[in-house]
């Protein structure tokens, strides 16, 4: 039986993505999603607290805010047979197991394509339970070390801007007549269709580039301006500062 505390997006889309493959027990925290979640799936069920998530269940989801997690676990009796899964952003192992002893930890960056059984988890360290409930829901990475998980968690820093990007694309053509609407669905429709062929590539990023441009085509100028102004070492600066903020919570 799985449990989730902290009842947001990402446990939305885990439930939704685990369809009725086992009971669920969800915390009454954020409880409007958790009770949208009981109206859609039966075997969802909202407990009077935390606890009685706990009580219910021995795979136990982590989502609330980082902000907030030491109150929360402090109300709390873990057992021995307690996988926690943290789905926090830079709470590391460390004080996790301090929280929750004599529970198990395990680390974790579900995304919210895990709705649609897309999502390639990151997990760290490699565990049984938080590997069969990840690949119900997509596929499943586990880096070597837990540093390299923080890497993983920077590099999801960069959804907004990729989508700021886009909406800046399709702001420009709606400054160069384009009706808005048509602007939109244009630009949502060719990322989209560009993000199938991403996620059917197995060889380096660099080939795909390649195979987008031709030698002195309108790819090839629009990129080449891009790197003019800097924007790879914009990027690489922007990821190291997102990576030191979650080192500062080392320990």
């Amino acid at each position: 039986m799985y449990g989730f505390i902290g009842t947001g997006e990402i446990t939305a889309a885990i439930v939704e993505g685990l369809g009725e493959a086992k009971p669920v027990f969800v915390s009454p925290r954020g409880r409007h999603v958790a009770q949208q979640l009981a109206e859609r799936f039966e075997h969802v069920q909202v407990c009077a607290s935390n606890q009685e998530v706990l009580d219910n269940a021995t795979t136990v989801v982590l989502a609330v805010r980082p902000d907030i997690v030491q109150a929360v676990l402090g109300e709390l009796h873990f057992r021995a047979e307690h996988v926690v899964i943290s789905a926090l952003a830079g709470v590391r192992l460390e004080q996790l197991r301090v929280w929750t002893a004599p529970a198990q930890v395990v680390r974790a960056i579900p995304l919210p394509q895990a709705a649609r059984r897309q999502s390639l988890t990151v997990l760290y360290p490699d565990h049984a339970a938080a590997r069969e409930l990840f690949a119900q829901v997509g596929g499943v990475l586990t880096p070597s070390t837990e540093e390299a998980l923080e890497v993983f968690s920077a590099a999801t820093a960069t959804f907004a801007a990729h989508l700021d990007y886009l909406t800046a694309i399709a702001a420009w053509m709606t400054e160069h007549g384009v009706e808005a609407g048509a602007a939109t669905a244009y630009t949502a429709h060719i990322f989209g269709q560009l993000g199938q062929s991403l996620a059917q590539h197995t060889g380096p990023l660099a080939e795909l580039t390649g195979k987008h441009m031709t030698p002195g085509g309108l790819n090839e100028q629009f990129l080449a301006e891009l790197r003019a102004d800097g924007l790879p070492e914009m990027v690489r600066r922007g990821l190291d500062k997102v990576l030191t903020r979650l080192d500062l919570n080392r320990g």
